[in-house]
């Protein structure tokens, strides 16, 4: 029986482990990337690590998350990214240059190696043949020291797509389908890799869009096969000779299969507040559109925005309807300013922020009370845009012009126009806003504003766990409920006392009083407890509150991994329905937690409160294990290392 690409790639890595579903793997980590909204805290855990050069073959630091200069804070985060990329052997995308994981894409991914990166979107990199996985900044911190990086070997899901799209149905909607059909909880555990004859047709800005949205299925990662396509790009940024060919054997086993004829998709549309409640366009009819973004590191690219220019070309955008657009990179903004496209997104009414995330993580273009929102992103979790009150709905590039310019939203296929865009032969490459890092570690003074602040540690596991339940949340709590991102906070990402008065207060204002009242205690949650953005401030804020343990339904894969960083236990039921039985300001405890844990079969929790004991399972591997009874990665690894 062959392999299939993802078993081949791990096993080209693998330092330690079997590769059999669901056991642990070691693997060895090429390249890294981190933004500067997870990065500060990821390089204050490198320095605490002692290490003077990353040891990884390439790891590049971006700026693109924090870009608002409201004060000293976000700009003293970048001098201090900077400065310690620059002593640590790190390269520095400068604010401007574009979005990490299309910058990525463009002048650094390589076929066949390894990514690990402090942002969820990272598999955006599968578009090209890498095995991206998103990762706490710790755990990328650690593999810049050279740690292996440790994971359940995943199933692999077979994603076999035939036939050709139809015009105006896009990348976009085939990962839609995807998530219609699998849920943002059907990827945990897996790698979904794309194989058939409909892959050929798709170019690499359209793989990556679907790549970079299978972090919302929950999936380790996405991938698609290095083939000529991949070539031609490589070759158009002045990159062929990294170029391999990569696919699955002819034979290769796959855990599950799913199949679209892409000849029968239509354009679709994720209707708030969730990236799989999906629907076509014409289902959900003509809504009044008060907001049209575009953009983000899902539908940046060139292509992507040549399309969106051809069809406003000559046409004027509706008068009750705020259009802003979001270039991916430099690269893509200076070849649409070279070939006049530029001008005709301006002309027709957009707006034309800088290259970076902006709205999609809430940095600005907040839109009205109550507005109806299309965003070409990859989420639209309640409030995450800025205002509570928007629906946000997720459409393809074409679909958002369409409906810009008839201030509803409108299935593109009614439009009679043809908008094909052929990728350059040569993409327009100037690396000036990439910094290499310098010759010597000695020679670069790390500067440390008054923002940055120690990142909390915790202590070894004690004998036994006790706390009052302090909150009590529904299934599908995202990290963007545990630690709001917007553009108020984001600029203390790099303060944890700071933002840990915010944690959880979406879900309950009082949360974080309630912790500092109570010393700390424990979160109840339900499914998929922690989906969404790998942000570790979701388990270091919580760390800092003395949270002791979190006891859910499930766990979203990133988070669970962040807790275990922080060396805060996570507990799972082992009946699903004792979880209605628990009340908040219930007390539990759980006794000789060390041995129990240890054992690997389930614990018992008691609840003093209302005398009643629960079974709960605490699934880790004996390298978890081992950070657990520590009290944290960092500690682990320094007492390995002393």
């Amino acid at each position: 029986m062959g392999f299939n690409l993802t078993q081949k790639i791990i096993k080209d890595h693998l330092v330690e482990g079997v590769m059999e579903p669901g056991l642990e793997v070691g693997i060895r980590i090429d390249q890294t990337l981190t933004q500067d909204s997870t990065g500060t805290m990821a390089y204050l855990q490198l320095e605490a690590m002692d290490i003077e050069q990353v040891k990884t073959k390439l790891s590049v630091a971006y700026i693109d998350h924090n870009m608002l200069q409201e004060g000293f804070e976000n700009a003293d985060d970048h001098k201090y990214i900077q400065t310690v990329a620059s002593k640590h052997g790190v390269f520095f995308s400068r604010p401007g240059n574009g979005i990490c994981h299309q910058v990525h894409l463009e002048r650094f991914g390589v076929p066949g190696e390894t990514l690990l990166g402090s942002d969820s979107h990272t598999p955006t990199n599968g578009g090209i043949g890498m095995l991206a996985i998103g990762a706490g900044g710790l755990d990328v911190a650690a593999a810049m020291a050279g740690e292996t990086y440790y994971i359940s070997m995943p199933q692999v899901v077979n994603v076999k797509l035939t036939g050709k799209l139809r015009p105006f149905v896009a990348a976009k909607d085939i990962i839609l389908e995807v998530l219609r059909i699998l849920s943002v909880k059907g990827g945990v555990g897996k790698v979904i890799e794309y194989t058939g004859e409909g892959v050929s047709q798709l170019s690499v800005p359209e793989r990556a869009t679907i790549t970079n949205m299978g972090a919302e299925l929950g999936a380790t990662t996405s991938i698609f096969p290095s083939d000529q396509i991949t070539k031609a790009f490589l070759e158009a940024q002045n990159r062929g000779d990294i170029w391999v060919e990569l696919s699955a054997d002819s034979d290769a086993r796959y855990d599950e299969l799913v199949e679209i004829d892409l000849s029968t998709l239509e354009p679709l549309a994720a209707k708030p507040h969730s990236p799989d409640n999906v629907a076509p366009v014409a289902e959900i009819g003509p809504i009044k559109v008060d907001q049209v973004a575009i953009g983000s590191c899902t539908n940046s690219s060139y292509q992507d925005l040549m399309r969106v220019a051809t069809i406003l070309k000559g046409k004027t955008v509706d008068p009750n309807v705020s259009l802003v657009i979001s270039p991916g990179s430099k690269q893509v903004l200076t070849m649409l300013a070279t070939n006049g496209a530029l001008a005709d997104l301006i002309a027709a009414g957009a707006r034309v922020l800088e290259s970076g995330c902006g709205p999609c993580i809430g940095m600005g273009q907040a839109p009205a009370t109550n507005a109806i929102c299309l965003r070409t992103f990859n989420r639209n979790f309640k409030g995450r845009c800025g205002t509570d009150s928007a629906g946000v709905y997720l459409v393809s590039p074409e679909t958002a012009a369409f409906s810009a310019l008839t201030g509803k939203l409108t299935d593109p296929r009614n439009c009679l126009q043809d908008i094909t865009v052929e990728l350059p032969e040569q993409f327009l490459v100037n690396d000036n806003m990439i910094i290499a890092p310098a010759k010597g570690h000695d020679v670069v003074e790390v500067v440390r504003g008054p923002n940055i602040k120690a990142f909390p540690l915790n202590t070894p596991l004690p004998a036994t766990v006790k706390g009052k339940v302090l909150i009590k949340v529904e299934d599908n709590i995202t990290t963007d409920h545990i630690m709001p991102s917007n553009a108020k906070l984001l600029p203390y990402r790099s303060n944890i006392p700071y933002l840990a008065g915010f944690c959880l207060t979406p879900c309950n204002p009082q949360f974080p009083e309630r912790a500092k009242e109570h010393n700390g205690g424990i979160i109840v949650g339900g499914d998929n407890y922690g989906q969404g953005s790998s942000r570790e401030h979701a388990a270091l804020a919580p760390l800092f509150l003395g949270i002791k343990a979190v006891l859910t339904k499930s766990f979203a894969r990133i988070h669970k991994a962040n807790l275990i960083n922080s060396g805060i236990v996570p507990l799972t039921f082992v009946d699903p329905s004792d979880f209605d039985n628990i009340q908040e300001f219930d007390m539990l405890e759980i006794r000789d937690i060390r041995t129990q844990i240890a054992k690997g079969e389930p614990l018992v929790i008691r609840n003093t409160t209302q005398q009643t004991d629960y079974l709960v399972e605490c699934n880790v591997t004996d390298k978890e294990l081992a950070m657990l009874l520590a009290g944290g990665k960092i500690n682990c690894i320094k007492q390995r290392i002393s």
